[in-house]
């Protein structure tokens, strides 16, 4: 199970596309997208509220949509399906919903590799531009409030077993077949993606970083330094 973690425009549906394409067996995508597309209209952005606050009607089924999320990815992951999910974690909300902590509940036993997928804002803003999103920049200020918010919230607390900025590929959308593997024989990333990988093992075992943090055991193969 992949999950990858970052803001709106990171570069996150462009690696589930890799993973899915390239990767060995049957990989299932459980993302936010695809569960925005079965939210009702009237709840919508549902799972994909961005942080502030903004939309305090729909905020208190926010957690429950997660966790329905989250159950579904464990169950996909208990029956041997491969999971990779694009997902944008933040807690500014009217109130702390603790989403993050709940989640990791969820995959509890189940290996897991957590991936933050990091760009800086500038990079955002050129690549909302050229796919026609409303970027609602001002004069005052050329990047947009929630912009900020989500760069600024969606990595707390930014542990992870890997970590990747997307703004180091040149060649970002136009991946090789050439698949790099680590030391537990799980297939990681196209090898125009390794000079963009920041690697560093946080653990000093197995068991996830997150265990002690939030009270679970799911675990995380050992991944090593790549490139």
């Amino acid at each position: 199970m992949i999950i990858l973690n970052g803001v709106p425009r990171s570069g996150k549906s462009s690696i589930v596309a890799v993973i899915e394409e390239t990767f060995d067996g049957l990989w299932m995508n459980l993302g936010v997208d695809r569960f925005m597309q079965m939210t009702p209209a009237r709840y919508l952005p549902g799972i994909g509220l961005r942080p502030g606050g903004e939309r305090q009607d729909i905020e208190p089924v926010v957690p429950i949509l997660y966790s329905a999320m989250y159950e579904s990815i464990a169950a996909h992951s208990r029956l041997g399906l491969n999971v990779v999910v694009d997902v944008g974690h933040h807690d500014t909300y009217a109130i702390e919903r603790g989403i993050l902590a709940d989640s990791a509940r969820r995959l509890n036993g189940l290996p897991v590799l957590f991936v933050g997928v990091r760009c800086p804002i500038e990079i955002i803003m050129e690549r909302r531009q050229k796919t026609g999103w409303n970027v609602g920049s001002t004069t005052d200020s050329p990047i947009s409030h929630p912009v900020q918010l989500w760069q600024r919230e969606v990595h707390i607390p930014g542990i992870y077993d890997l970590e990747v900025d997307t703004s180091l590929l040149t060649l970002f959308y136009h991946f090789r077949e050439r698949i790099i593997w680590n030391a537990y024989g799980i297939r990681l990333l196209p090898e125009t993606m390794i000079s963009a990988i920041v690697l560093e093992n946080k653990r000093s075992n197995v068991r996830s970083i997150y265990s002690s943090k939030f009270g679970f055991d799911f675990y995380f193969p050992r991944v090593t330094k790549q490139g």
